[in-house]
């Protein structure tokens, strides 16, 4: 039960104040609450189907502020989300053991803020399409280890647009927030297919988080300009990653150095 956990209160507080800096730049949040639990010693059982449901409901509320202000760019979507949903679904269905469910999160957080600091600087680059290949690769890749780890993939797939110049900040955001939402359903589905349970005070930490990600996705949508978006983004993952380090989750690298290789040669690939 939640709320038979020492010291709630304080987690209570905290949470949205997570999700008004996720909702900011159009995230959900599920790194960051993922951080909060396990800080607050949540079961893994408990942690994985809780941050993808308060996932749901916050990205939901970013995703309505960003199309709404006009951020949103479809085909940039179906890009990533075709491939995205089916491997995110895939994912979620694979039971893994906390040590390892603990190693793979804090390598996606460590890679995600390497992505986002490289990318500073080139704010004037001219933009370009995605190739649809390119897009289906990635959605696959991020949806698969989204589903895998409880996440809906904005974390990684923001620093990957910028990145590669297929959208300013904000239609980033839009675009995230909408794609976050749909690998959270198909791993939340995912989930409650192989008979994992939410708890009912699961529903209240969704109403705190709300709160904290509708004021937060306002304003980013409305009054944060893609500079100070920018600073926002790089906020969340450094302290995404400093939490991932302070906790000591990463013992070995022997899994992160692949990752790297591997994002090298995607790196090649995609900047043909």
């Amino acid at each position: 039960m939640i709320f038979n956990i020492e010291n709630i209160w304080i987690f209570l507080i905290i949470l949205p104040f997570v999700s008004l800096l996720y909702g900011s730049i159009g995230h959900g949040g599920a790194s960051g609450y993922l951080a909060l639990m396990a800080i607050f010693s949540f079961s893994p059982d408990m942690m994985r189907p809780t941050a993808l449901l308060l996932n749901l409901f916050v990205s939901g509320i970013a995703f309505f502020h960003y199309y709404k202000s006009g951020y949103f760019n479809k085909k940039l979507f179906l890009s990533f989300a075709l491939s995205s949903i089916p491997f995110s679904l895939m994912g979620s269905m694979i039971s893994i053991d906390s040590v390892l469910y603990k190693k793979i999160l804090a390598v996606v957080l460590l890679i995600a803020i390497v992505k986002m600091l490289s990318d500073f600087g080139n704010n004037k680059a001219k933009l370009r399409q995605v190739k649809m290949w390119q897009g289906l690769v990635i959605g696959g890749f991020i949806g698969f280890f989204s589903g895998l780890i409880g996440i809906g993939g904005g974390i990684i797939l923001t620093p990957i647009i910028l990145l590669f110049h297929w959208g300013d900040l904000k239609s980033a955001a839009a675009v995230s927030a909408l794609f976050i939402w749909v690998n959270s359903a198909a791993g939340l589905f995912g989930q409650m297919a192989i008979g994992v349970e939410i708890s009912g005070g699961a529903f209240i930490l969704v109403g705190i988080a709300c709160f904290g990600g509708f004021i937060g996705s306002y304003l980013g949508s409305k009054k944060l300009n893609n500079s100070a978006l920018r600073y926002v983004l790089a906020l969340v993952g450094l302290l995404a990653a400093i939490w991932a380090v302070k906790s000591s989750i990463i013992q070995r690298l022997d899994m992160f150095w692949p990752l790297c290789c591997l994002w090298l040669q995607l790196n090649y690939f995609l900047s043909k």
